[in-house]
């Protein structure tokens, strides 16, 4: 038993599909100049955001989960009845509890997955590819299904043009588990609980629960400081990526392709020069969705490889920052 467990540590840990599913609405910066004091020109030079995705009314967290992860199975040719372990990072869940990892099981049919949620806010699919990457190379579980998923939408404030235009709904997802040859080489994870404030939704929690006072003061929508945030962003994705890359014995000139989270072209781009890397070596689909927290990285893996911009063979960078404040990259041979 011990020999067949050293085995399975052993074996590289890859991702075997991947699947995203957005909402169908689309709302563009036309869309967004009759509903606050802002401009196209404004929101795409300080953002790169073009549109964003919006869920429906009826549009769950979960149901836009499940979508996204039924297409990650199908690209990794498994069933759900298969999947041992279901993690789901997300922020904006359909409720307090039960987890969106449980719903998501119901609606899979996946009745053997062991499941929970993460809250590493944009950072979360990176934290719980980390997290799932843990119990398969322990030999606890075979494979795991990981989502991104967020509906932020109930929590923005329309009215405020600093945060409105930045953020948008949907879910990516993907299957990971023992591969062949190459996989997931080295990751990173940081956390500063020091910055927590820069970044929030003050209430709906224990510390200021809901009430018509909460309510009338707009604490149930998302909070940022901008331009604080900008810096300390740039700063920890390059080191995160820089200190994942060293793990894995390589550097920058050896990136094919850098996914990083999809908050702010200027972030992305500040980020990507630091570390001195071209820009045809970075994937952003931020124009289209903008930032979409945890369902970001997620959707943006996907697309890049269905695209063909990641190819077998290829080293791929995650690279995430979100509130907390946590960071973390994630080096995968494909």
């Amino acid at each position: 038993m011990v020999a067949e467990i050293e085995e399975k540590r052993m074996k590289p840990i890859g991702i075997l599909g991947v699947g995203e599913y957005l909402p169908k609405r689309v709302l563009t910066n036309a869309d967004l100049e009759k509903m606050v004091d802002t401009s196209n020109e404004w929101i795409v030079t300080r953002t790169g955001i073009r549109e964003r995705r919006l869920a429906a009314d009826n549009e769950a967290s979960s149901d836009m989960a499940i979508k996204a992860a039924q297409a990650a199975l199908r690209d990794a040719k498994l069933k759900a009845e298969s999947v041992d372990l279901i993690i789901t990072a997300t922020i904006s869940p359909d409720m307090q509890f039960p987890s969106v990892s449980t719903i998501v099981q119901q609606g899979l049919k996946a009745k053997k997955a062991v499941c929970f949620d993460i809250s590493a806010a944009c950072a979360g699919f990176v934290y719980a590819l980390v997290t799932a990457q843990q119990f398969i190379a322990s030999g606890t579980y075979k494979n795991a299904l990981i989502i991104g998923v967020e509906k932020l939408s109930p929590f923005v404030d329309w009215k405020d043009r600093s945060t409105c235009v930045l953020f948008g709904d949907g879910a990516g997802a993907a299957v990971i588990a023992p591969v062949k040859r190459n996989g997931i080489l080295s990751t990173y994870l940081g956390s500063d609980g020091s910055g927590g404030n820069l970044l929030m939704l003050p209430a709906g929690g224990t510390r200021l629960p809901p009430s018509h006072e909460t309510i009338n003061k707009g604490l149930h929508f998302v909070k940022m400081h901008g331009n604080e945030l900008f810096k300390i962003a740039v700063k920890r994705l390059a080191e995160a990526a820089n200190k994942a890359l060293k793990l894995a014995g390589l550097t920058c000139k050896d990136v094919d392709c850098f996914i990083p989270h999809q908050a702010n072209e200027r972030i992305i781009l500040a980020a990507a020069k630091r570390l001195g890397l071209e820009r045809d070596k970075i994937f952003m689909n931020i124009g289209k969705y903008g930032n979409m927290s945890s369902a970001s990285t997620a959707t943006a893996l996907c697309e890049a490889v269905k695209s063909g911009r990641v190819k077998k063979g290829d080293i791929v960078v995650l690279d995430v920052f979100g509130a907390g404040l946590v960071w973390g990259a994630c080096v995968i041979k494909w």
